[in-house]
């Protein structure tokens, strides 16, 4: 879920993009979009916290979360622009499970805080 957003935030859902106010529900296979006077913070089940800065794209591939066994599985890509991360649950219990992805790499997480920069990337 979309916790906090600033300036021109968007959510790309089956080819059609609508904004993104505090509040709007983020699936599997949506692409977060922030305008270049964006940010947004993203709270996923698990209390992972995922933070975008302007001119940022971010799709999130997989999220699965069991409340009640604190596994599951997440895989987000960084397609372009800043991020933070503050790794929830999941990275906790599996950390085996949480990997994010940027054009050029993909990053295993073992339960921390990130930052991350993607340059001269499209967001295709």
């Amino acid at each position: 879920m979309i916790k906090t957003s600033r300036g021109a935030v968007t959510v790309e859902r089956a080819g059609e993009r609508a904004p993104a106010p505090p509040g709007t529900v983020v699936a599997i296979g949506d692409r977060v979009r922030t305008g270049s006077d964006g940010y947004v913070g993203i709270t996923l089940r698990d209390d992972t916290l995922i933070t975008a800065g302007p001119a940022s794209t971010l799709l999130i591939n997989d999220f699965k979360f069991n409340t009640t066994t604190n596994k599951g599985s997440l895989l987000a890509s960084f397609l372009k622009g800043t991020f933070g991360v503050v790794t929830g649950l999941l990275a906790k219990h599996s950390p085996e499970s949480v990997q994010f992805k940027t054009p050029t790499t993909s990053l295993g997480i073992r339960g921390t805080e990130f930052l991350v920069e993607v340059l001269g990337a499209k967001d295709e």
